[in-house]
């Protein structure tokens, strides 16, 4: 039986314990929809996906048929027709945790479910300032930080979709050019499901440094805090760096095509300063203390398979 951990709060799973909650969700992956979805150095396995990710997909279906009839009785009280709103779930954590892959695992696990095939993801990228703005309110070094977000922005895209408006535009982010692309946006029409990834989606700042009226966690039906040790993340985060370096940082128009020619000692020797002065404080002082705000929290551990996974009691 899974233990009850110090916070009450909450219910603690180990790995065996959560597989078991699987009961008979068939797996609607193969390797191949698996090394589509996977992110860079990213270890995930077939097995990992039934034993974690399954019984999760089960969890959210319930969640959200759950949801959907709350909203239908909630309707007929109103004596209005039932509409279908859409379930938004949020996805954080920090830089290279891994929390991109698992919201395309379960973007691809959810729509395979036949109650909601429309599932659509969107990450918080898109609502970064544009570089230009962020120079000019000298914020280039703390990108990712809350305060380099267009909060309002979000916010606005999130009541949208959640009022069920059609055609809600979301901005576009590029990596290569490590900038938001003007004139350019990814639509999103009347999702059965919509999943918000991002660095700071469960945090209660407006990134100005006060406490915002609208939280973007607000529009949340269920949210996901991907956890783990911050001495492992640095590794991974060295690692992709390195991966990135031999890859995407050859291309003439990367933003980074200047580390291209890095020897590995160099390469490594950078990535741990952008931790030290960029990653490790946004982690440590905004996106780690908004862990216990999820419903649940799935944790890392170095070779990254999960160790436990918490579930937020209702």
């Amino acid at each position: 039986m899974p233990e009850s951990h110090l916070d009450a709060r909450f219910i603690d799973f180990d790995h065996d314990e959560w597989a078991m909650l699987r009961a008979n969700t068939p797996m609607t992956l193969d390797e191949t929809d698996l090394a589509r979805l996977r992110g860079i150095n990213e270890e995930l396995s077939l097995s990992e996906v039934a034993q974690i990710y399954l019984p999760l997909s089960r969890l959210l279906n319930l969640y959200v048929a759950a949801s959907q009839q709350l909203y239908k009785v909630t309707d007929t009280f109103l004596g209005q027709p039932a509409e279908r709103v859409p379930y938004i779930i949020g996805v954080a954590g920090s830089v290279a945790v891994g929390k991109s892959t698992v919201a395309r695992v379960l973007q691809a696990l959810l729509a395979r479910w036949p109650d909601h095939p429309k599932v659509d993801l969107v990450t918080t990228d898109g609502f970064l300032y544009p570089n230009q703005v962020l120079e000019q309110r000298g914020l280039m070094d703390r990108k990712g930080f809350p305060e380099s977000y267009d909060v309002r922005h979000l916010v606005r895209f999130l009541a949208a979709v959640k009022a069920g408006e059609r055609h809600v535009g979301a901005p576009v982010y590029s990596h290569l050019a490590y900038d938001v692309l003007p004139d350019e946006e990814r639509e999103t029409d009347q999702p059965d499901i919509l999943i918000v990834e991002g660095l700071n989606v469960l945090q209660t700042g407006d990134g100005g440094g006060t406490r915002a009226k609208v939280w973007v966690s607000d529009f949340f039906d269920f949210s996901i805090y991907m956890d783990a040790d911050e001495k492992h993340v640095v590794e991974w985060y060295v690692d992709r760096f390195l991966t990135l370096r031999d890859t995407i940082f050859q291309d003439p128009d990367s933003y980074f095509h200047r580390y291209a020619d890095l020897s590995e000692a160099e390469a490594v020797e950078i990535a741990r300063d952008i931790w030290t002065r960029i990653n490790g404080p946004n982690l440590r002082q905004n996106i780690l203390p908004a862990r216990e705000r999820a419903h649940l929290i799935i944790e890392k551990d170095a070779d990254h398979t999960i160790k436990k996974v918490r579930l937020r009691r209702i």
